[in-house]
């Protein structure tokens, strides 16, 4: 298959609010417990890069009240409305390939974005510049080469279909220029970015309500791409729906690996 441009998971089709509401299930109470870890209060200015949806701004604007400022962009930013008042700044905006949205910033983070942008080193690059001296930077990615299975048990007819259909998201998202293992190179390209004080740690969620209703989003907008590129016919996908339905599989993620440290 050739390479593909444009990502696979755009935030215009009916299926990207669950899915929004998955991952927040899933990984907000990962980035909140960092977050609190840097001691964000208020007056603080924070860049959400890639925000997708609300959960994340909206928390960081409570954290950071009226005297902070919290900057969330995405390339589509049409469910960033609700978020959109003081101390938030919603705009417009690609990190691959646009100049940050400011500067002096005392934290920037961005969850599930780089593994899918082009030009990654940039974006890492255009992050770092944007913090102040002593600001944090707290990026966190999925690596699904890490764990590239739905059903890490994969006992049954219905863990394997679900394992062959990962697998063809996977290429999916490797033809549209997706790193599959970038999440454990986190660490490594931060201390090279400059940053000190780098750590990083990974959640990796297995078996939970959120994560059947990813599965069920993510090949529901898929759904099409799978099909016409060969890689699933329909009535696999029917099959595959129906399982996850019955709430009786082990359906896991890939792991999400958190990386933070502190600009000299």
């Amino acid at each position: 298959m050739m390479r593909t441009d444009g990502y696979l998971l755009d935030n215009q089709q009916a299926e990207a609010a669950e899915r929004f509401n998955a991952f927040a299930a899933l990984f907000d109470p990962t980035t909140f417990r960092h977050l609190e870890a840097f001691g964000i209060g208020p007056g603080w200015r924070c860049w959400e890069v890639g925000a997708g949806g609300t959960s994340v701004v909206s928390w960081l604007a409570k954290k950071v009240g009226p005297t902070g400022r919290v900057v969330a962009t995405d390339i589509d930013t049409s469910r960033l409305a609700p978020a959109a008042r003081p101390p938030v700044e919603v705009r417009v905006h690609d990190v691959g390939t646009d100049a940050a949205p400011g500067e002096g910033f005392d934290l920037v983070h961005a969850r599930l974005v780089l593994v899918h942008v082009p030009d990654r080193e940039r974006a890492l690059r255009s992050m770092v510049e944007s913090l102040r001296p002593g600001g944090r930077l707290l990026i966190e990615d999925a690596d699904p080469a890490l764990q590239p299975l739905t059903c890490p048990d994969d006992h049954g007819p219905a863990e394997q279909l679900a394992n062959r259909l990962r697998q063809g998201f996977r290429r999916l998202l490797a033809d549209r220029g997706a790193d599959l293992s970038y999440g454990r190179r986190l660490p490594r390209l931060l201390r090279e970015a400059g940053l000190r004080r780098v750590e990083a740690d990974a959640y990796f969620p297995l078996t939970s309500p959120a994560c059947a209703a990813l599965e069920s989003a993510t090949i529901r907008q898929i759904r099409d791409q799978l099909v016409t590129a060969g890689l699933a016919t329909d009535a696999d996908i029917d099959q595959h729906l129906s399982n996850v339905a019955t709430g009786s599989m082990d359906l896991a993620t890939a792991p999400m690996i958190s990386a933070w440290g502190r600009k000299a």
